[in-house]
């Protein structure tokens, strides 16, 4: 019979973590070749009388030479590897130095549980979808090919584990990294890191991209970082595959996928993309709508002016939003109106607005916010059409009869629209979106609207929940 080699991977260090082939493998063996690191990690497993031949560190090579001698002797040898033997490990050695050597020796393989399987076990389930695994070691790749990988990798939108993060020697590559990612991701991205995985002194941390401290990582430690569909709950990262469609349905996700691929080419071509996410949320809905990236020119956004409209349609008692059209009513998503259990009204049509347009002199839609004035004083407001109506509600507001929760101020045209939004920009203390100029629309009014309703996904630049 032929002498055989048998390569083991011993998984990350911890007997639970070891399969159960590689044990009894591990039991039967009498020659046992490794680094002299791991050979604590079998201590308990070996046969008493089984030969132990250890080395130390970048002796691979050594290692595998002298498990060739004691094969050409006819005996059988096993060499362990960390983790598993085919992943950065031993594996892909033996099977070089055989083909070099052109040696009639048998070689079996014994999968192990990775490093990163191990890591990402303890994260959660951040390796949910399509992933790679880099390693940032540029002892044997250069490391303009190791950047490109990771250029690659972020590109592409895979979940990315790094392996050999950092040495002694090695203290700028990490940040390098985040760069990189930084360059493409959202900053909220999750990020999970574990040390010494499976192992005594095992720590488990959870951030995001924009925190991550590459200083709080040494070369015993696991990296991984997930992808645009990745999210943290409770101190854990789970990457969604797409099974759980909840209550929305497959054509939904679908919908969802798409318009979040579009937020993403968006914002790479925005020509400022470093703005504060209260802005760039409603700009980035506006864009979508209307593929018009004069947008980032014109939307103007009070200070924190979203979230605090969120504040007062969730927290603050406030059910109603008020349009000036029906057409802007239409355009704002019913399932984030069911959601958030909210309800959307336009006056025009009610019976009593002709009556009072006639009566006061008033157009239509004057006449229309009048009446809603005196039922929802503190509705959203919302205006995509009409300037008159617009300006209506400024003067209820001096009047004081009208304290709006916010204002859309989005109307389109040529008569009285540019002065109307800027009636309204003096109400300091009302948080406002304006459409400056000529341009706005009722398709545009509805869709910063959305952006309101979806404002806690903004973080992960996640639109398109309710679609």
């Amino acid at each position: 019979m032929r002498p055989k080699i048998t390569i083991i991977g011993i998984g990350p260090g911890n007997v639970g973590d070891m399969t159960g082939r590689a044990m009894t493998a591990l039991r039967e063996a009498e020659i046992i070749v490794g680094y002299k690191y791991y050979i604590p990690f079998i201590s308990g497993i070996v046969c008493e009388k089984a030969e132990i031949i250890q080395n130390g560190m970048r002796q691979e090579e050594a290692r595998i030479e002298k498990a060739f001698e004691i094969a050409a002797e006819g005996r059988d040898v096993c060499v362990i590897s960390s983790g598993d033997c085919g992943i950065y490990g031993m594996a892909p050695l033996v099977f070089e130095m055989i083909r070099r050597e052109d040696a009639d020796i048998e070689v079996e393989v014994i999968p192990g549980i990775s490093a990163f399987q191990k890591a990402a076990s303890l994260l959660g389930a951040p390796m949910g979808h399509d992933f790679c695994v880099i390693s940032l070691s540029h002892l044997m790749t250069p490391w303009q090919v190791i950047e490109q990988r990771i250029k690659a990798a972020a590109d592409a939108d895979f979940v990315t584990a790094v392996y050999n993060p950092k040495s002694n020697g090695r203290y700028w590559e990490l940040h390098r990294l985040k760069e990189l990612f930084l360059s493409v991701r959202h900053p909220a991205t999750p990020v999970g890191y574990v040390r010494q995985a499976g192992r005594a002194g095992e720590t488990v941390k959870v951030t995001n991209l924009a925190e991550f401290d590459p200083e709080d990582v040494d070369m015993f430690t696991v990296v991984i970082i997930g992808n645009s569909n990745s999210f943290e709950w409770n101190r854990h990262i789970v990457t969604p595959r797409g099974y759980y469609t909840g209550k929305t349905g497959e054509k939904e996700k679908l919908g969802q996928s798409i318009m979040i691929e579009s937020f993403r080419t968006i914002e790479k071509e925005l020509s400022n993309p470093d703005i504060p996410l209260n802005l760039k949320w409603p700009l980035l809905h506006a864009i979508h709508t209307t593929a018009d990236f004069d947008m980032e020119n014109i939307i103007k956004v009070d200070e924190d002016a979203v979230e605090r409209i969120y504040k007062r349609l969730t927290e603050g008692g406030v059910k109603t939003i008020v349009t000036d059209v029906t057409m802007a009513a239409s355009g704002i998503r019913k399932g984030a109106l069911a959601r958030l259990g909210l309800n959307v009204k336009c006056y025009l049509n009610e019976p009593q607005v002709a009556e009072l347009a006639t009566s006061k002199g008033l157009t239509r839609t004057q006449a229309a916010i009048r009446l809603a004035v005196k039922e929802d004083p503190d509705a959203l407001y919302v205006f995509g059409n009409a300037p008159t109506a617009l300006m209506e509600l400024c003067s209820l507001i001096r009047r004081g009869e009208a304290h709006p929760a916010g204002i859309i101020a989005a109307p389109v045209g040529f008569v009285h629209v540019c002065e109307s939004k800027h009636m309204v920009k003096p109400f300091t203390d009302i948080p406002k979106i304006i459409v400056e100029g000529r341009k706005g629309g009722s398709n545009l009014a509805a869709t910063l609207v959305n952006s309101i309703l979806c404002w806690p996904d903004a973080g992960m630049l996640k639109p398109g929940r309710d679609v």
